[in-house]
């Protein structure tokens, strides 16, 4: 995964899968935990707030190309075939959602694999959501359940 800001200055590159992900999946295990119904009434006055919001983050995202592939298989032809054709019924529903969307799978009948490979290529502009991000942060419940999170860490 790359990041580029105006497609030539590379922030970051990440490689999957890494040493590093072992690590932070013990750290989560350390968290605390938070008191949902307390979080959820602080939310409820916001909600509509928040549907305006991401909207506007849906906004400034621009899909350019998503193409992934999957190799799949298991050790049972009859298993390899059954979660295939899951596979197979999810990508067809999929597929169709956005013009731009390619995935596809194929089964491997030879052993345990999973494997894939893909192209991904979403332009985000982050500088049309500073005025949103300003409007939902100067209204007060939002401010409100703000507070209400970080005081549950």
């Amino acid at each position: 995964m790359k990041i580029l800001i105006f497609k030539k200055i590379k922030i970051y590159t990440r490689h999957f899968p890494s040493e590093e992900d072992d690590k932070e999946d013990d750290k989560d295990e350390e968290k605390k935990e938070r008191d949902i119904k307390k979080l959820f009434n602080l939310a409820r006055p916001c909600f509509d707030d928040f549907k305006i919001y991401l909207k506007s983050v849906l906004n400034i995202i621009k899909v350019k190309e998503i193409r992934n592939h999957l190799i799949f298989g298991m050790s049972s032809y009859a298993d390899t075939g059954k979660y295939i054709g899951i596979i197979w019924a999810i990508l067809a529903t999929v597929n169709p959602m956005h013009e731009k969307l390619k995935l596809s799978a194929e089964p491997s009948f030879e052993g345990s694999v999973i494997d894939g490979y893909g192209i991904n290529e979403v332009e985000i502009y982050p500088l049309r959501l500073i005025v949103p991000t300003i409007r939902l942060i100067l209204k007060k419940d939002v401010r409100i359940f703000i507070r209400g999170v970080l005081d549950e860490r």
